[in-house]
């Protein structure tokens, strides 16, 4: 019974919904409910679930309850989205409405959409991957994708990986470089990739040639359904989704590296993911905030990630370390002493 508090991730999109239906004041109500309420509660409930049993983790594994519960944030998401749209472009709102309303459907985009293509990717049936890539398609981020998969993985704690933010790094300074990095990053794979199967760039196997198309594809589609206004707020919901994921990005691995050895780095460890066991934000993220175990083994599914309690430990949990890390005196203060 107490798998389904993984059912708490949902709340982020009820809160979307009743922004959207009662609007007003209440068009911020995921942005307050995701940056102000859940802190608070991180604050009052605590966990001191570090691992599992064997046996928990092989009935973990065969339960389809927590595969089906990343499935429906695909549904969920493209209805909320066009729901989102519909009102925007249909009502008569007043500015600061439709300025709250965007940043809560693009909340959802980040959290229900990014967050769970990132566990989705890293599954192996076609299935899952493609359901991935269609989570990333409404923030416009599906080179994520190859990036994340080929790339972070490969090269994080190095200069080499645009995802890792280095120490005194702004997370403002860390958007740019990491957007723009990752882009870059993924074009150099995929050319890598077409370079050793013989192919051009005009190949099916041009997965990133297929996303521009795509995403093309639903940009027109979003101008055909809502017009030029839809068009416009749909690219700012995927804005506020990527800057989401960039954000998140930047506290992960801040200022953490790996040392390079007879000019190879050391392998990745636990060492170069920040933690956070806080258990509010470990349900509503299906336990992303357990990073370092993540990393450690990128094949482990969401519900048997353990916190590894040698990694290095944020201070609060990760809606709380997003907001602090938007005041970069304050974050500097809070995170740079902790860096070994």
């Amino acid at each position: 019974m107490k798998d389904i508090k993984y059912l708490l991730a949902y709340t982020i999109p009820v809160s979307c919904l009743i922004a959207l239906e009662l609007k007003g004041l209440f068009s911020f109500l995921t942005v307050v409910y995701a940056f102000g309420f859940i802190p608070l509660l991180e604050l009052v409930f605590s966990s001191s679930e570090s691992s599992y049993a064997e046996e928990v983790k092989s009935n973990r594994l065969k339960n389809v309850l927590f595969d089906w519960m990343l499935y429906l944030n695909l549904p969920i998401l493209l209805a909320i989205l066009a729901y989102g749209l519909l009102v925007i472009t249909s009502q008569d709102l007043a500015s600061y409405e439709l300025v709250g309303l965007v940043f809560s459907i693009g909340i959802v985009a980040g959290t229900n959409g990014i967050n769970v293509a990132h566990e989705l990717g890293h599954r192996q049936t076609k299935t899952e991957q493609l359901l991935a890539k269609l989570l990333l398609l409404p923030s416009l981020y599906m080179h994520f994708f190859i990036e994340h998969n080929l790339g972070h993985h490969r090269n994080i704690g190095t200069p080499e990986d645009p995802a890792t933010a280095r120490k005194n790094q702004s997370v403002y300074h860390f958007w740019f470089t990491s957007i723009i990095g990752q882009i870059r990053s993924a074009h150099q794979i995929q050319k890598r990739l077409l370079e050793k199967n013989g192919k051009g760039f005009w190949s099916l196997q041009n997965e990133l040639l297929l996303f521009f198309f795509v995403e093309l594809g639903y940009l027109a589609l979003l101008f055909l359904s809502f017009g030029v206004q839809g068009l416009i707020f749909g690219l700012f919901i995927a804005l506020v989704g990527v800057l989401l994921l960039e954000t998140i990005n930047y506290i992960e691995h801040y200022g953490l590296v790996r040392k390079k050895v007879n000019d190879r780095y050391e392998r990745v460890t636990p060492a170069h993911s920040w933690n956070s066991n806080h258990v509010i934000g470990r349900m509503v993220l299906y336990e992303l905030t357990r990073h370092s175990d993540h990393h450690h083994r990128a094949s482990k599914k969401y519900q048997i990630l353990e916190s590894i309690e040698s990694s290095p430990q944020l201070p609060f949990g990760y809606t709380t370390c997003m907001v602090l890390s938007l005041i970069t005196p304050l974050w500097f203060s809070l995170m740079n002493s902790r860096i070994s």
